[in-house]
């Protein structure tokens, strides 16, 4: 090649190699744990970068070029790393692992430098001013001087710690006197207790549960090939042995039925390495867990007695034995015999016991392509079996399926530009069988006839009662199959003080359901015809029912889009301000073959008529939420800091409900929703026709439907205490807009005349003209971890009222409006409304502190320290119930809506009810009960155990309910049932679970 080729290309070689530069990260710990505050330089040639560890250990330098660099860790009290680091060979990260310098060379480089001798004194840093966790460029006229002992100073990295890691080591050599010899059984004490020192003061993992976020045996400084990978081996186990026996609600003594939790759990993951085949080897992740739990409960019912089967149904009302209805008797066999006597609540009680398999397999494979593209992938696998057995001994069983596959890309375009592609596939399939299906066709056999009978979906009818006997009902046959394919892209962008994020996402999603919504029926009995609600039941005479089936497979389409930008703004360093906006759109559901029914309405619901296709509603595209937030340090040198932030969230999960409810209507289906009339007789036999003077259709919505939305806003300050404690007052407020609400079109109270014959009747009506608030205060206390102890103490007021938690939760339920005509009478207390919440957590570590047994060794050392108890108190009003007044709606099957009179007094009394007057709507307002309050206190204790340099293992012990305190759920709030006021349940009581978890 001529001269003057080789001087070009030279040329062109060397004005190239400023541009191939590259990012380096990597992270500063010792003895496991991260160390903030370690100086950490590079140098080639004659540049020089200075970075300071974070609070999480790490440094980071955007551009170095690729080659060899010289790398210097320094920190006070540990011996000082001098490496070569190869930028193109070393890939994204680097750990490095401190050592600590021997007693006599920590007590002279604590020494002031002019009472040490000259040969001795740290070289003087370099000029330029590092900036935690960041890269700060130093003069390029200063030279690289090795450093042979810790001279760089810790910067303030944390301003609020008690004490900096320099200063607690410098206590802990001054405490405790060690040989000098580096090589002696103290220097590891000391090194133990230097760990215990960064553990009081500030490192990264002195938060909750330090002691086990990052085991020792993880990481590096470690020796030989199986170092390169960590991994555990841990069993959770429960036995009913060690658990306190579910509460009874009878008092009777029922029996505890055996019963064990069982979960193995097994990780491994590091470099994927496979000679010749990969020359920057993956990284890899695989974890499994196996789950085998077998579980009991304890649960109360009124069930007939052998009186009330022959007729007596009390309350002087007898049917005779010769029109006891045969399908009543048929269906009597499937109801248990009382176990014992004296109650009129409860008089049956049984132990049942659950079956759940599980097993879940996580994998994840991470590679880096050059030095500016990463890529990863996870795959993540779940297998569930159950099988449940109910108060009648019916065993159903379920399998589900699921899986999710995800794809990452990332590239630095730039060294302030970074790009994200992600492209995701999910699928699960939930296969419900019933205990009946294909086993006997109990309605068939019983004479009951116009429901669905083919075998998949036989068995009994769903027998309702209004005085309280338990409701005959099993399990619906189905088999659904959900898949989500997403795309989605961001980038960030870094320029000056602006860190701005933009991005758009798209999800396609099929719904696939194979099953019916109600084949088999549902009769409500409520004593409209004897004056018994099991008197009616015996006499073959339904007060209504309900029915739908038909249409059984359904292929629902949705397509879900969204953009967005964000600018994380740093004005100043005592200001933040973050901005944003984006874009959702989430278009109305379709069914594959246009197999969706809704009603065309009239105004004044004069008529309606059927409409076949896809769904009604209007697409909504202008979904636009701004988002505004802000961090401000008012007071310079202070600690108090306010935020504050503004937001708009979208409700775009609504239509797969509607859809569903579209899709199972006549005439593509059989539905109907009938009460017992003159015009429309009901019998068990034959209580499942549709009626000429009713809509055969169930369900309709508002063309004009839109999506919900809330404006959320939330205004905070926070402010250090005394005493290492935080203190933070917090504002939340909510306002819904476009809420759901349902209503029954041309219904009336009962004795009142009905004010349009002619007009449809029979279908709930959805609308979105809701809306609803919420607003919360709440004060926090906390203290952060100082001895081992740290503690967290929020008690929250708030205040929820709505007039739109009226739907959703389909027919024969009670949030259907009980006036259609005045849909601003149901504005009330919010069914999640609860007013006082008080929240306790208490954390101790032992061995922690210089007062807390940081130096304590021997047995006694090893025995008391690194014990963790945590504990966690929740305690708060109940939440409130709306009373019932269960009878049929006129014009409509549908009953649960309507409210008794509130005559004064007690709530919770039935004596402050009565059945509503004539031709008027009860006055009992909704959600006017208050339920019972809540409380729980869980506690756990927890220790590692270090067996060796590469093994510790763990062990854990959880109690739920630790005191084993009755805590009710729910009252029973229906007016005319013997258990009105009576709890309908109770939380489980004390369950111990035990982990053994070894990692490697």
């Amino acid at each position: 090649m001529p001269a003057k080729l080789q001087l070009a290309v030279l040329a062109i070689l060397l004005a190239a190699s400023p541009l191939a530069a590259s990012e380096h990260h990597g992270v500063v710990k010792f003895s496991g744990l991260p160390v903030p505050g370690a100086a950490v330089t590079v140098t080639q040639g004659d540049q020089r970068l200075a970075a300071i560890t974070d609070q999480q250990g790490a440094y980071s330098f955007t551009e170095l070029r690729d080659g060899t660099w010289i790398i210097d860790i320094a920190m006070p009290g540990f011996a000082p790393i001098h490496e070569d680091l190869n930028i193109a060979a070393a890939g994204q990260a680097s750990e490095w692992m401190l050592k600590l310098l021997p007693f006599a060379e920590i007590v002279k480089d604590s020494t002031p430098p002019a009472q040490q001798p000259s040969q001795d004194r740290p070289t003087s840093p370099p000029s330029a001013t590092p900036t935690p966790g960041g890269t700060t460029r130093a003069s390029s006229s200063q030279k690289p001087v090795p450093q042979k002992s810790a001279g760089f100073q810790r910067a303030d990295v944390n301003a609020s710690a008690s004490a900096t890691p320099t200063a607690s080591l410098s206590a802990a050599a001054e405490a405790v006197p060690t040989n000098a010899n580096s090589n002696s059984p103290g220097d590891t004490d000391l090194a133990q207790r230097a760990s215990d020192g960064l553990l009081i003061n500030g490192s990264a993992n002195n938060g909750a549960a330090s002691p086990f976020a990052l085991a020792n045996a993880f990481g590096n400084n470690r020796r030989g090939t199986g170092s390169l990978y960590n991994g555990s081996l841990g069993f959770i186990f429960d036995n009913s042995a060690l658990d306190a026996r579910s509460f009874s609600l009878t008092g009777q003594d029922t029996a505890k039925p055996a019963y064990d939790h069982a979960t193995g759990v097994f990780t491994l993951g590091g470099p994927l390495r496979i000679s010749r085949l990969f020359q920057n080897a993956p990284v890899f992740f695989i974890g499994y867990q196996w789950t085998r739990n077998r579980n009991d409960a304890t649960q109360s019912a009124l069930v007939p007695t052998l009186s009330q089967r022959d007729g007596d149904v009390g309350n002087g009302v007898a049917i005779p034995q010769n029109l006891i209805s045969p399908q009543a008797l048929s269906l009597l066999k499937y109801y248990p015999l009382p176990n014992f006597a004296g109650s009129t609540v409860y008089n049956y009680q049984v132990p049942l016991v659950s079956i759940t398999h599980q097993d879940t397999l996580q994998s994840r494979l991470a590679k880096g392509i050059g030095q500016r593209t990463q890529i990863d992938g996870s795959f993540n696998f779940q297998r569930i079996a159950t099988s449940n057995t109910n108060l009648f001994g019916f065993l159903d069983t379920g399998n589900t399926f699921g899986m999710n596959a995800t794809i990452n890309l990332r590239r630095r375009i730039a060294s302030r530009l970074f790009a994200h592609f992600q492209f995701q596939y999910s699928y699960q399939s939930v296969r419900t069988t019933p205990y009946f299906a294909n086993r006997e066709n109990v309605s068939g056999e019983s004479g009951i006839a116009g429901n669905d009978q083919n075998p998949i979906n036989w068995g009994p009818p769903t027998l309702v009662f209004s005085n309280g006997i338990a409701s005959l009902s099993d399990a619906v046959d189905s088999f659904n199959r959900n898949q989500t394919t997403a795309w989605s892209y961001d980038t960030l962008w870094t320029r000056g003080a602006h860190n701005v994020t933009f991005g758009a996402d798209y999800h396609r999603q099929q719904f696939n359901y194979l099953g019916q919504q109600n084949p088999r029926g549902t009769f409500t009995f409520t004593g409209a015809d004897t004056g018994s609600a099991f008197g009616d039941f015996l006499a073959g005479v339904p007060d209504t029912s309900l029915l739908a089936f038909g249409n059984a497979d359904k292929y629902f389409r949705e397509n879900v889009w969204d953009a967005f930008v964000n600018d994380d703004w740093r004005i100043a360093p005592a200001l933040t301000i973050n901005a944003g906006i984006r874009w959702e759109y989430s278009a109305p559901i379709t069914e594959l073959y246009g197999r969706l029914v809704n009603l065309d309405i009239a105004p004044g619901f004069s008529s309606a008529t059927p409409v076949i296709g896809n769904s009604p509603l209007q697409p909504d595209k202008h979904d636009v939420e701004p988002r505004l937030g802000l961090a401000w340090r008012p007071f310079p040198a202070s600690s108090t800091v306010i935020r504050a932030g503004y937001g708009v969230y979208y409700n775009t999960s609504v239509y797969q409900q509607i859809a569903t409810q579209m899709a199972q209507q006549a005439p593509l289906s059989r539905s109907l929703s009938v009460a017992n009339s003159a015009a429309d007789p009901l019998t068990l036999a034959n209580g499942f026709n549709a009626s000429a003077a009713i809509t055969p259709q169930t369900f309709a919505v508002d063309p004009d439907f839109r999506i919900g939305y809330t404006q959320n806003w939330q205004a905070s300050i926070q402010r250090d205490l005394p005493g290492s404690l935080v203190m933070t007052a917090t504002y939340l407020g909510i306002k819904g807009t476009r809420g759901m609400q349902e209503s029954l079109p041309n219904t009336y109270p009962a004795g009142a005349t009905n004010p349009c014959p002619t007009c449809p009747s029979g279908f709930i009506y959805l609308t979105s003209n809701g809306s609803s608030t919420r607003e919360s205060g709440s004060l926090q206390l906390r203290r952060r971890l100082h001895n081992g102890f740290t503690a967290s103490l929020q008690y929250t007021y708030s205040k929820s009222i709505d007039d739109s938690a009226l739907g959703g939760r389909g027919q024969a339920t009670y949030v259907i409006a009980q006036d259609w005509l005045d849909l601003s009478a149901e504005r009330a207390l919010s069914t999640f409304d609860q007013r006082h919440l008080l929240n306790l957590q208490l954390q101790y570590t032992t061995g922690m502190g210089l007062s807390g047994g940081t130096f304590l060794t021997g047995w006694k050392g090893a025995l008391f320290k690194e014990w963790t108890f945590l504990s966690n108190v929740t305690a708060g009003t109940g939440l409130p119930l709306t009373p019932v007044y269960l009878a049929a709606v006129n014009g409509t099957g549908v009953t649960g809506s309507i409210r008794p009179d509130y005559n004064g007094g007690p709530h919770l009394s039935a004596a402050s009810y009565a059945v509503p007057l004539p031709g008027q709507w009860g006055t009992a307002g909704r959600d006017s009960i208050t339920g019972p309050s809540q409380f729980t206190f869980n506690a756990s204790i927890d220790r590692i155990f270090r067996l060796k340099d590469r093994l510790n293992l763990e062990l854990r012990v959880d109690s739920t309910n630790t005191l084993n305190h009755v805590t009710w759920t729910t009252w029973n709030t229906t007016i005319g049932s013997p258990q009105f006021g009576f709890p309908a349940g109770a939380n489980a009581m004390r369950d111990l679970q035990t982990t053994l978890r070894l990692r490697f």
